[in-house]
């Protein structure tokens, strides 16, 4: 299992994060002051979220690097990958304000490995691989979801969703698969 694995599989274990954590993630520091209840708990959920973000950002590096994109997909994938690194750095921002300390980014040799990357032969194999991490990152965000009672901080943990979904719609798209046949599809 790779570490990513593990990762999901922690949000999915109803790991959530506190109103106080997600209000920080989406910068508003005063509601967050009103919500502070386990900063410890937030910053291992947080640090999960985070080693998502890295290995995401990884795995974009990879398919950027392989030589194996066209230069329209190419682009779409230097783009995406931007989105997760201005994620990244809003996780940073938060661990770092409730006191922890985010987990550290691995090489991308590591990341190479973990992803198997040397099994990538052509651009859709780049973008399947993409695709399932987007799909995992979708489904890891709309976790944190239910268990949040303030409308403004489930908005926060929903636009980090949308920015996973529209990345793995958009993929889905490009490797011509169809649109998922049922309707709330994503987070179940």
């Amino acid at each position: 299992m790779t570490i990513a694995q593990e990762r999901r599989q922690l949000i999915g274990r109803g790991l959530t994060l506190s109103a106080a954590a997600v209000a920080l993630l989406g910068g508003r520091e005063a509601l967050a002051a009103n919500q502070m209840a386990n900063p410890a708990k937030d910053v291992e959920i947080l640090n999960v979220a985070l080693g998502l973000e890295h290995e995401a950002i990884n795995a974009y590096q990879l398919g950027a690097g392989s030589g194996l994109l066209q230069k329209p997909v190419l682009d779409i994938a230097v783009q995406f990958q931007s989105h997760h690194k201005a994620h990244r750095e809003a996780l940073i921002a938060t661990i770092q304000k409730l006191g922890g300390k985010p987990v550290a980014e691995q090489s991308l040799d590591a990341y190479a490995k973990a992803l198997n990357a040397a099994a990538l032969k052509n651009q859709a194999d780049v973008l399947a691989l993409a695709a399932r991490l987007e799909l995992g990152a979708t489904n890891a965000y709309l976790g944190v979801i239910p268990a949040l009672g303030d409308r403004e901080l489930a908005k926060i943990a929903a636009r980090l969703a949308a920015d996973e979904t529209m990345h793995f719609t958009v993929l889905n798209n490009a490797l011509g698969r169809p649109l998922p046949a049922g309707a709330l599809s994503f987070g179940a």
